[in-house]
């Protein structure tokens, strides 16, 4: 499923159409030429529930296959005709700001105003959708949507899908609360929501966020790097064969780690400990609980408590490690890494995410064709869509953080690769696979996110950062390409299109800002600083020399520094602030973000 998504994407989609869900694991019954006619999801050993066993399924199977051909061969020809379908679907239109809005309003409506979330059970946390959501706050300020986008990420910081004495989250919890994870930790996922959690950190300065933040990405780096600096793709949900047993405690358990009387009873109060615990006897640690203002002191015992824990749970039996290396989820926690190092002054995150970068630079790659999946040093599988999207996302991330002008080539070879392999040129949008990869049934070809972001999504953004970036309109015309192809599809089911939605704020709404000054002099860093420390994920930063000169369609083109001191411009369509040379004056200029006032 994971080495290999263009298989899994082509049979779920097929056992969708089929029985109108999916899931895993997936059983699918296949003609010679691979073409599905029959699927499910679990078939027990034995037959219960309604269900029949899966040997009563294989037995159904063959006699069906052998006795009713006719009907096997009408399956397969309507399977093929919808697949076919499906791939070429295009759904012309446009999406302008106001359809934006009205999607944002929509979205946040189907939010669950009491827990946050999407109404129901279980609890996923949508990051793609949030985006979205803050994207839109930022620039067209809603106390609603604010509202349960903020709900959402207090409830799963404070919840049990967190991890709240090591960091990090898990996949999704099963309840309402967001008080009980499926306790598997996914790369993807928290990327995802630590970039997320910075983003919105960065506005409202919230310390919860900040905890959650650097406790995840603490936890990256103590549990998730590979020989060679490249990111394991999951921790297991099980240890010893036991769902759970790696996190979960008993209150007794609890009192012997900390002995200390105050401590412990400071902790329990704080996490939601009791006798008879919260799942299945045991406690899933949160801290979902009113509870009054901890003074510093309290404060720190109980940072004492949890690093006991810590240490104590760390002599259990660990879950197993997914030591698999992935090419996307590790670009989505490169970028991640990156931008909250900026954002939080920690270089040793940037550190670790320019390592990972390097890690699937040299071992993951032949030229700028990119490999998906690697074990140890050895990498297989040709990259599909995800994998140069999301790395490209990382390339210009550490290309805005660091000017490292090698990030900057390296986003644009990958995005030549996905015009020359991917693009599809009937319909339009970038198919999953490449065009000289391993011939499936079908090249998928769709805008809709799954677990993690859609490319045609993902590269919303990143043609529009390369274009403004650039001046090169090719970027333009090809991002200008996917919102016709796309937008139809988008303004009429957002649900599963964060990631394009998202990229249509930055394609619409785009902050350019630029700093006319040399790195690592003062005045130039202490500007560059200003801008990490503002949420504007519709954010394009550059850094010129002073006698650099912008593309000539740059609403900056021709400003130069003021005074000979660093200056900075915060420029919104054609319009660009006044010069800034004071770093606090430019913090305001920042954080009118999209709604810059020029005098």
């Amino acid at each position: 499923r994971e080495e290999r998504p263009d298989i899994d994407r082509l049979y779920m989609t097929s056992l969708q159409l089929m029985t109108q869900q999916g899931g895993w694991p997936m059983t699918m019954f296949l003609d010679p030429k691979g073409v599905p006619f029959y699927g499910g999801t679990y078939f027990p050993k034995e037959a219960r529930d309604g269900m029949r066993s899966f040997m009563g399924e294989l037995t159904g199977v063959a006699q069906a296959y052998k006795e009713e051909p006719a009907v096997v061969a009408s399956n397969v020809e309507r399977m093929l005709e919808t697949l076919d379908k499906i791939a070429n679907f295009n759904a012309e239109g446009t999406l302008s700001q106001a359809d934006l809005d009205a999607s944002a309003k929509h979205l946040a409506e189907r939010f669950d105003t009491t827990n946050g979330g999407l109404r129901g059970a279980p609890k996923f946390p949508q990051t793609m959708l949030l985006d979205f959501l803050w994207r839109n706050v930022l620039r067209n300020p809603d106390p609603a949507t604010d509202f349960v986008l903020k709900t959402t990420l207090n409830s799963m910081c404070k919840g049990g899908i967190y991890d709240q004495i090591g960091g990090g989250f898990a996949r999704y919890a099963i309840d309402l609360m967001w008080a009980v994870p499926h306790f598997e930790k996914m790369l993807y996922d928290n990327a995802l929501i630590m970039e997320q959690l910075t983003r919105v950190w960065q506005r409202t300065k919230d310390p919860l966020y900040a905890e959650c933040v650097t406790e995840t990405a603490t936890w990256v780096q103590r549990e998730m790097i590979m020989p060679g600096g490249g990111f394991a793709s999951s921790l297991d949900a099980d240890s010893e064969g036991v769902e759970g047993k790696y996190y979960v405690w008993t209150e007794a358990e609890i009192d012997e780690v900390l002995g200390d009387a105050e401590a412990a009873k400071l902790f329990k109060t704080a996490y939601g400990v009791t006798k008879e615990g919260n799942w299945e006897g045991k406690i899933v640690l949160n801290r979902l609980a009113p509870q009054a203002a901890i003074s510093p002191k309290n404060q720190e015992l109980i940072n004492e408590a949890k690093e006991a824990l810590l240490e104590a749970r760390s002599k259990r039996v660990a879950p197993g490690r997914d030591d698999k290396v992935l090419a996307d989820w590790n670009g989505l926690m490169i970028a991640a890494l990156a931008e909250a190092s900026a954002a939080f002054d920690k270089v040793e995150w940037l550190d670790t995410a320019k390592a990972a970068y390097q890690f699937v630079v040299e071992t993951m790659s032949d030229g700028d064709r990119l490999y998906h999946s690697a074990h140890g040093t050895t990498a297989a599988h040709l990259g599909n869509a995800d994998d140069y999207a999301n790395m490209t996302h990382a390339a210009l991330t550490l290309y805005e953080i660091t000017g490292e002008t090698a990030y900057m080539e390296k986003a644009q070879a990958w995005t030549e690769v996905l015009e020359t392999h991917f693009w599809d040129k009937n319909a339009g949008g970038y198919c999953h696979t490449p065009d000289d990869g391993e011939t499936l049934l079908i090249r998928m070809r769709t805008v809709a996110d799954e677990a993690t972001p859609n490319a045609n999504g993902m590269m919303m953004s990143q043609l529009t950062k390369l274009w403004l970036l650039t001046g090169d309109n090719a970027y333009h015309r090809k991002a200008q390409s996917l919102m016709e192809t796309f937008a139809g599809a988008a303004k009429h089911q957002p649900f599963g299109v964060g990631a394009f939605l998202a990229g249509s704020e930055i394609y619409h709404t785009p902050v350019q800002i630029v700093i006319i000054g040399r790195r690592e002099q003062a005045g130039t860093e202490a500007l560059i600083n200003e801008v990490f420390k503002a949420s504007i994920p519709n954010r394009i930063l550059q850094v010129i020399d002073q006698n650099a000169t912008l593309p000539k369609g740059h609403p900056a083109y021709g400003k130069k520094q003021d005074a000979h001191k660093p200056t900075a411009y915060v420029c919104v369509g054609t319009t660009c602030s006044l010069p800034q040379v004071n770093p606090k004056n430019f913090s305001h200029a920042l954080a009118a973000g999209p709604k810059v006032i020029v005098d």
